[in-house]
């Protein structure tokens, strides 16, 4: 048996019957940058790769049970948190984090349109930017996103038009230490992902537009970043490190229902080199 561990990532994320995204991305996401991924459930979703049906919310005991079970009997160099599923979800994992000051934070909320049930519960929102924005590392959000977060947040639609640079500049004032935002802009058939610090620094990253539309390529992306956190590597290389990763899972992705297509997070272990035959191998 090796004597090595790989750092382990603890996530908090739904349950995705799909494998597309939720705990078994970040999983195969954290294996595939060297990490293993321990797991605390939000949520159970009931999902195809075209919709989301209903989603039951983990009690909020339940999640604090599961998390300190882990934390009590191993060490975890990083947290990564996905979808919380209630504001009481939010306050039980900001209870945790307070515990572990020194480990680093990724926050990558699922926010859709959808309503309520997809993230924008009003109350919600409240408490991921009082209880969770101020002990994120990064915070990785899209720039349609970040927009409705800060109109629900603050109840003004003019965050609607806030360019990257607005919306990062008001999530950084809300406590998160860098800030993400994927599609910051998008041109000539590449997609920019912008890092802002709250020291002014920007960072900027780009992958080649690829075109299919994806479920989990944000968890591949957040999974990565915090799998690279939690080996100490530094978050301007962490992140560049990660998009490079997420461009490789991406144009390696693969469609198996009839919606969404898959980031292939495990691109580096395909051979296209053919098997020899028998005669060869004799």
């Amino acid at each position: 048996m090796s004597t090595h561990a790989p750092p382990t990532v603890l996530a908090f994320a739904m349950s995705d019957p799909t494998g597309a995204g939720g705990v078994l991305a970040d999983s195969l996401a954290c294996a595939s940058m060297g990490c293993h991924a321990a797991c605390a459930i939000t949520g159970v979703v009931v999902q195809d790769s075209r919709r989301v049906e209903d989603v039951l919310v983990v009690d909020d005991e339940w999640l604090d049970d599961q998390a300190r079970a882990v934390l009590q009997d191993m060490p975890v160099a990083a947290f990564k948190i996905g979808a919380v599923g209630s504001a009481d979800n939010a306050q039980t994992i900001a209870e945790i984090l307070a515990d572990y000051p020194d480990l680093p934070v990724v926050l990558d909320p699922f926010l859709s349109d959808a309503g309520e049930q997809a993230g924008f519960d009003p109350d919600l929102i409240g408490a991921m930017r009082e209880l969770l924005l101020p002990q994120a590392t990064v915070l990785t959000v899209s720039l349609a996103q970040a927009r409705r977060l800060i109109a629900v947040a603050t109840d003004d639609d003019a965050a609607e038009e806030f360019s990257a640079a607005e919306c990062a500049k008001k999530l950084l004032e809300w406590g998160a230490e860098y800030v993400l935002i994927t599609g910051a802009e998008s041109s000539s058939g590449l997609i920019v992902n912008r890092l802002f610090g709250d020291d002014g620094s920007v960072q900027n990253e780009s992958i080649e537009r690829v075109d299919l539309p994806f479920r989990g390529a944000g968890d591949t992306l957040s999974a990565g970043i915090a799998a690279l956190l939690a080996q100490g590597i530094d978050v301007g290389d962490a992140v560049r490190e990660a998009n490079e990763f997420l461009a490789q899972a991406l144009a390696g992705g693969f469609r198996l229902g009839m919606g969404d297509a898959v980031p292939d997070r495990l691109f580096w272990a395909n051979d296209d080199v053919p098997a020899p035959d028998d005669d060869e191998e004799r």
